[in-house]
This record gives structure tokens, sequence and C-alpha cells, in this order.
């Protein structure tokens, strides 16, 4: 009996504690989700401002967003954000969240900053599982490997000059690592040809026509109404 009495107290405790465990997990979360939110938007902010100079758009990127669908062209089957960039009013630059999808280490997550006119702000690694020392160059923190697409556009290079010189193009690849840099100039050159055909949606108010959605392989131009608030 007094085993069973034993065990019958612990399975009461460690019920409190447990109980005890999630309230105090619950009013942190509570506490502090709004303070990680601000903190979010904050480093989202800077990030987009590094490519796309807050003197230059007037209006709250991180506000003014859309989603997109484009396997062909984003790397992912599931929406890519896109933040908008306007100065007074008119067009200065999209940012895409695109994919590259085959990476060395797995996808690598990019943000691509396209002018109204066509040609690279900026382009940052936000995520990547690339090889310490060798594929991780792609990062801005690492090489200023990066910073050579700031410029580009389709016509500069010429299509065969997107590529890695190994391949034929212009972009360097890294000692002893090609798959990393190849698979971002591929993403990078796939969001130019993105932002081309669909330029103007990209920055339309209405919805987008029967006739500005490609169905060729599940891409679907934007369709936002205005302002997508996250």
């Amino acid at each position: 009996m007094a085993i069973v009495k034993n065990m019958s107290v612990s399975a009461v405790l460690l019920g409190l504690f447990a109980i005890v465990g999630t309230a105090l997990v619950a009013y942190t979360y509570s506490a502090t989700k709004d303070r990680i939110a601000a903190n979010e938007r904050a480093i989202l902010l800077r990030t987009l401002h590094t490519l796309i100079p807050a003197n230059e758009a007037d209006n709250d990127m991180a506000k003014d967003t859309i989603e997109v669908t484009s396997p062909q062209y984003l790397g992912t089957r599931k929406p890519v954000t896109v933040y908008r960039a306007r100065k007074d009013g008119k067009p200065v630059a999209a940012v895409f969240t695109t994919i590259a999808p085959n990476g060395y280490g797995g996808p690598i997550k990019l943000l691509v900053a396209v002018r109204y006119d066509g040609t690279i702000a900026g382009v940052r690694v936000v995520s990547d599982q690339e090889t310490p020392g060798l594929g991780d160059a792609i990062e801005s923190d690492k090489s200023d490997w990066i910073y050579s697409f700031t410029g580009k556009s389709l016509q500069n290079p010429d299509k065969k000059g997107w590529a890695v010189k190994r391949d034929g193009g212009q972009f360097d690849q890294f000692t002893g690592a090609t798959i990393s840099p190849r698979a971002v100039v591929k993403a990078v050159h796939d969001t130019l040809l993105y932002f081309k055909q669909h330029r103007d949606a990209l920055f339309s108010p209405r919805p987008a026509s029967k006739a500005e959605t490609s169905a060729a392989d599940g891409e679907q131009a934007p369709t936002s109404e205005g302002p997508s608030h996250e």
C-alpha cells in the first residue's frame, strides 16, 4: 500500500509540474510574442534596405507584399513572397524570396531585388546548408561573390554568360565547390525571367487576368487585389 501511495503522490507531483511548466511556457510566449514579431520585422526591414536603400523608397516594403507561384522560375511550388518598393507611388523594385533548389547541401533561400528597369539591385542568401569553408562562400559575410550580381540584367550578360565560368559563363565558382554558385546563378537568372514576364502585374493593384496566368508548369501570376498585409 505504501508503494502504491508513493507512486500516486509522484504521479500527482509530475502532473502538477507539467501543468506549471505548460503555463509558464504559455505565459512567456504571450509576453514576448509581440517583441519577437517586432524584432523579426526590424531584421527583415534592415535586410530589405541593404538591397533597396531607404532613401529610394517611401513605402513600407514589409507590408507592401504579394505572393506568387512559379515552380519553374522561383524554385518552389509554394507561394513566394514578393516585397514591393515604391517612391511617390511609382514602382521602384521587387524583392523576391527565391529558392535555389539544387544547392549542394539542399535548397538555398535567397532575396533577389530587381529594379523596375530589370537590373538587379542586389542578392543576398537568407539561409543555406552549404559546406562550411567551401559552398558557404555564397554568403555575404563569407565572401564578396554574391555582390557580383548587382547591376546585372538579362542583357548583361547575355544568356550564355548567365552561368559559372566552368560552364562557359561569366560568374566565378569556388575552388572545390561549383554546385552552390551554379545553383544561385541559375536561380537569379530565372527570377529575372519571371520579372520580365510579370513586371506590370507584380506592381498592379488589380487581380491578374486569365491572359496573365500561365498553367504551363503550375505557374500563377500575381493575383493580389492590393498589398498583402502579412
